[in-house]
């Protein structure tokens, strides 16, 4: 555990310094695109803060492969530098992205070839996740298909909800923190000859860049992360779940002290919940319009919860706690009887679907009483 935290916090120091010197950089070279009618900013604000996380990801890594016991990851393995050399790629793209607004087909191709990265040369589906028994996946161009878009999905879906200052770096560190902590008790339960692991990892110093981060990014933000940030984290987390959800073939899941095979497969979904839930809203209401998947608009989540009368601070932490819902609620299987997690989730969910609907539920009251 003490290794994993301190090349975090390797991470979130780098993060942290490297994000003043963008703050620098792009307001004296004025590195940052027109206002735009859906932006939820008034005055120009500079989008490297990606450049700054990853700076801090790429540090922690390089430490990592000459440090004691994590370094065990590195042996005989390339996965990390593959991983790495994606994360290089998809912030070249979104800096692209953030300074010249490249189309959208551009950047899908700049996308697919960070996630072929990470699927040759990095990490790979072996498995579909299923209930009651995974998918084997016995085909290499099938795997490297599948992890591909596997990414480019959760990429695109961490770049949707990258809308309100602090959002998309909160979501990360919480969800990425509920990824951790069931990463890290699998390996520390089960019986192995070494216990380092590559998904622990990359979710440590992606919490670690994200915290680093956003000090600088809480509302009002004085930098935002930009394409470049959110596709990364997108990137880093979807090679996470790889890696865990790869793990089940292994028997690791079945040394591990009883703990269900199903948390690898749970925990993914739980904690791309809410972004993979706006990407697919957005999806279908813009194809709806007739327009394109990748048209931008105002009709995301954090826009809904604003619409309804929430302020900017108390939006971030309404999706912050339902991020925490959902995240450490698939955690909670891995630890507690799956009858008491359920019953608790539920009741969790509901009370937040109560708060979050607070707002119209209460002005509804009101019309109606008048």
């Amino acid at each position: 555990m003490i290794m994993y935290l301190l090349m975090g916090l390797t991470a979130a120091v780098v993060s942290y310094a490297a994000t003043w010197g963008a703050r620098v950089v792009g307001h004296r070279l004025e590195l940052h695109q027109p206002i735009r009618s859906r932006d939820m900013h008034s005055t120009p604000v500079s989008r490297l803060g990606g450049v700054a996380i990853f700076l801090g990801v790429m540090v922690a890594l390089i430490v990592a492969s000459q440090s004691f016991f994590v370094k065990d990851i590195y042996r005989n393995n390339f996965s990390p530098w593959g991983v790495l050399a994606g994360a290089a790629v998809i912030v070249l793209v979104g800096i692209a992205d953030d300074l010249l607004d490249i189309r959208w087909w551009v950047k899908l191709i700049g996308q697919s070839a960070a996630a072929l990265t990470v699927a040759v040369w990095g990490v790979q589906m072996t498995i579909v996740p299923w209930v009651p028994e995974p998918i084997y996946l016995e085909n290499g161009t099938l795997r490297v298909v599948l992890t591909a878009g596997l990414i480019v999905t959760t990429m695109n879906a961490f770049n949707f909800i990258d809308g309100l200052d602090g959002l998309a770096a909160g979501v990360a560190i919480i969800g990425g923190t509920a990824f951790f902590f069931t990463a890290y008790w699998v390996h520390r339960n089960a019986v192995l000859l070494d216990y380092s692991d590559l998904a622990t990892l990359v979710t440590a110093v992606l919490v670690g860049g994200c915290l680093g981060f956003l000090p600088h990014n809480w509302f009002p933000s004085k930098i935002f992360m930009g394409d470049s940030g959110a596709m990364l984290i997108g990137l880093l987390m979807a090679s996470a779940g790889v890696v865990s959800t790869g793990q089940i073939t292994s028997g690791l899941y079945d040394r591990a002290n009883g703990i269900s095979t199903v948390i690898p497969i749970l925990l993914p979904f739980a904690v791309l919940f809410l972004p993979l839930l706006d990407l697919g809203l957005a999806v279908v209401r813009r194809t709806a319009r007739g327009r394109s998947p990748w048209s931008a608009d105002r009709g995301h989540l954090h826009h809904k919860l604003l619409d309804i009368g929430y302020s900017h601070r108390t939006a971030v932490v309404l999706m912050y706690l339902w991020t925490a819902v959902l995240s450490f609620g698939g955690l909670a299987f891995a630890i507690f009887p799956w009858q008491i997690v359920l019953a608790v989730d539920l009741f969790a969910t509901l009370v937040m679907g109560l708060v979050t609907a607070w707002p119209y539920l209460s002005r509804s009251g009101e019309e109606t009483a008048a």
